[in-house]
């Protein structure tokens, strides 16, 4: 019962992460990978030693190719994202990369991706976040329609909706700083993270409604009922579980952040914390919106009821 005594403060809480969430896409925007639009993604292993990363950046910068952002990977390679080059321009980026030949190394990849297949695949993207957000709502909506009293079906769903727009937001205003100050870009990896985050969230917050929706089920008098009572008692019988769950996934994410290839890193991250805000929302977002709302339409039959009767007199 705390959680839902203390629903203002963790919706308080939730509502400020949005916004600042909101304020820093407004005002840093995000960076947009090659996957979204074209160019070159070049890897590199150095034979010997690997030259520092700042020496690589200054010898680049003199090559006035724009912007090319390089990322260590392994033990004595780089990952370099540039705009499309050409044979010519692809020539002189290998011989900068090598320190004019004083460092050889050997190129693993190179791959050129136009912006009619960048395009392409924003568009594949989008369409893919909207199907899956329309499924979520579909199958919200056919889990709870037995549901009437004294919330009805739709508002779990509406309520299950804000909680993904929750989970979703905040890790992207995480990404956004990343972007902003450590050179993170949006690729493909990026939507895959959002999609995943989408299907775990929604899972975690139906259990819970779930749970509440049995112990209304129960009751052999629903209106009657105490429902902030209800759904306090069915949090104190699920969140454990939840953050069980969650913890395991988040244990293993971590360990990809920390140990697993760089190319990766910002994806595990991106999850992170999409699986830590779901599982807060769950818990101290989405159910104490329930109460929330139920309380709210008690005010509003209670003033129309008032109205009503001193219209009568």
């Amino acid at each position: 019962m705390f959680i839902i005594k203390h629903k203002k403060i963790f919706i308080g809480i939730s509502t400020l992460l949005v916004i600042f969430s909101i304020i820093s896409l407004f005002i840093f925007g995000l960076r947009i990978g090659i996957d979204f639009k074209g160019g070159a993604l070049t890897e590199i292993i150095y034979k010997t030693a690997r030259p520092a990363q700042a020496d690589l950046d200054a010898s680049l910068a003199a090559l006035n190719y724009g912007t090319i952002l390089v990322q260590p990977t392994g033990e004595m390679g780089y990952i370099l994202k540039s705009r499309d080059l050409n044979e010519k321009e692809h020539a002189d980026l290998l011989k900068t990369l090598s320190l004019e030949g004083g460092n050889e190394l050997t190129e693993t990849s190179f791959t050129s991706i136009g912006p009619s297949v960048g395009r392409e695949l924003t568009r594949k993207a989008i369409i893919a976040i909207i199907l899956v957000s329309l499924a979520i709502i579909f199958f919200i909506a056919f889990a709870f329609r037995k549901v009437s009293r004294p919330v009805s079906s739709w508002r779990y769903g509406f309520i299950a909706i804000v909680t993904l727009l929750h989970d979703v937001m905040i890790p992207v205003g995480i990404f956004v700083v990343l972007s902003h100050y450590y050179g993170a870009e949006l690729d493909t990896l990026f939507v895959v993270a959002v999609l995943t985050i989408l299907g775990l969230s929604v899972s975690d917050t139906i259990v819970i409604f779930d749970r509440i929706r049995e112990n209304l089920n129960n009751q052999s008098n629903v209106a009657k009922a105490n429902f902030s009572e209800v759904v306090g008692r069915s949090l104190e019988q699920s969140f454990v579980r939840s953050i069980c769950t969650s913890l395991t996934v988040i244990l293993v994410l971590l360990a990809l952040f920390f140990f697993g290839p760089v190319s990766t890193k910002y994806f595990a991250l991106v999850l992170t914390a999409g699986m830590f805000f779901g599982t807060y929302s769950s818990i101290f977002l989405a159910s104490p919106l329930l109460v929330w709302v139920e309380e709210w339409q008690k005010s509003a039959q209670g003033g129309s009821v008032s109205g009503g009767k001193n219209n009568h007199e």
